[in-house]
Order: C-alpha cells, then structure tokens, then sequence
C-alpha cells in the first residue's frame, strides 16, 4: 500500500498517474464513466496518511453490502457506522448522508411528475424507493379530491415485522379532515413478497364498506414488496 508521501511524489513526477485520479478522470471524461468508488472519492475528497480517497469509497462500498448492493445502501448507514471507517469523520459521514438524501428525493421528483392516481404502477413507483426496504410495515393513506389528484398523504401506522395495527376509523378521521372524496391505502411487506394475506383482504373490504358509508371511495389498495407491488384495483378485487 503506498503511504501518502509516496502518492504525492508520484503525482509531481508522473502526469499517467495523476490522470488515474477521480477528479481527474472526472475532468477529462465526466461524471458518467465514472465507477462508485471513484464518485465517492470525489465526494470524500481527501485521505489519510496511509489511504487514499478511493480506498476510502470502496470502505463505504463495502459497508453498504450489508443493506443491499451498491451505493443505494448509504442511505441506512448511521453517522456512527459511517466514522467507524478510519479516515472518515463527522463532516464526511454528514455529506455522504445528505447525498444520499438528495438522490432519494430527486428520484421522488422525477417519480411525481409521472404520478397519475388512477394507475396503480405510477403510485407504485413513486412510493417503492422508499417503502420496499422497511423492516416493519407502513400504512400510508393517500387523500384524493373528485378529480383524483393528490390532496395530501400521510404515515398512519407503523406496525411489526408481520403486521400494522390499523383501524378504519383511523383512516377517515385523516380522509374527513382532508375533506378527501377518494382514498389509497398503501403499505409494505417486508418479506419483499407483496401478496395480499387474508387480513389485508378483510382491512381492504371493511375499509371499501365503511367509505361507501362516508362518501369517500377507496380507489386502490396498493402492496410494496421488493421492487414489486399488488394492486387490489388492478386485481379486479376493488371495483370503482
């Protein structure tokens, strides 16, 4: 492993090895050919005395695998993880989680552009980055006015790693403050399989029932798994 001393003597004497560099590289052919570790180089921006930059975003790489593959990991890595990492401190964890934050919610903004109520793959996509990696279920209820756009939406429940405890009651006390006419109910299943179970056939046909009652339709009941969904609409479960 060369030592800081030895890297710098080699980018004084040898311009080959300085184009190697991730700002380098970065400058003479752009952000997009450029691999992970060398994006998060850019970002760490410097190292210690016996590692590099690069050496210090393939740390990070490694850390986040044991989330998931890849870069999209660094969003559930704590402050605390990210410094346990020799050469990253308070100021670099804090920046590699803001990135993270910031990608999250730029793939939210493209997802909400192309959001449309009445297409259950739409709203699928707009809540999946978010919801497919929860530990415990999340019910989320999303407030529709008579043209079917979005009103407001809202966390009503957390639940277990099997269950959310959730009563129809909770979900139109928030329709009827939203003055909403239409509802969407969404949760997730952590086992990444979104196959609706028994209960969520019964809380799915209590709530249509109770709505009915109110004046408040429920258009869809949409599942997130892993990268998947089941919409009850789409199933020809619910009917609107």
């Amino acid at each position: 492993m060369k030592n800081k001393r030895s890297i710098n003597l080699m980018l004084a004497e040898d311009d080959g090895y300085r184009e190697m560099l991730p700002y380098e590289r970065f400058m003479h052919i752009g952000a997009h050919s450029l691999t992970d570790a060398e994006l998060l180089a850019i970002i760490i921006r410097t190292g210690t005395s016996n590692r590099t930059p690069m050496e210090l975003g393939n740390a990070v790489l490694s850390m986040c695998n044991k989330y998931e593959m890849g870069l999209a990991g660094i969003k559930y890595l704590s402050v605390k993880e990210l410094m346990s990492i020799t050469g990253i401190g308070e100021v670099k964890a804090i920046k590699l989680l803001c990135i993270a934050e910031l990608s999250d919610r730029i793939a939210r903004s493209k997802a909400k552009i192309r959001l449309n109520c009445k297409n259950p793959k739409t709203i699928a996509d707009y809540y999946m980055e978010e919801m497919c990696h929860y530990q415990r279920e999340h019910v989320m209820l999303m407030c529709l006015n008579t043209q079917g756009q979005l009103i407001s939406d809202f966390e009503i429940s957390v639940g277990t790693v099997k269950t959310a405890s959730l009563s129809p009651r909770e979900i139109f006390i928030q329709a009827l403050r939203d003055n909403a006419v239409q509802i969407i109910l969404l949760h997730n299943h952590p086992s990444g399989d979104p196959g609706p179970s028994e209960a969520d056939y019964e809380l799915t046909e209590q709530i249509s029932d109770a709505g009915r009652l109110l004046g408040i339709h429920l258009l869809d009941h949409i599942i997130i798994g892993d990268h998947k969904y089941y919409s009850f609409l789409e199933n020809n479960v619910l009917k609107f």
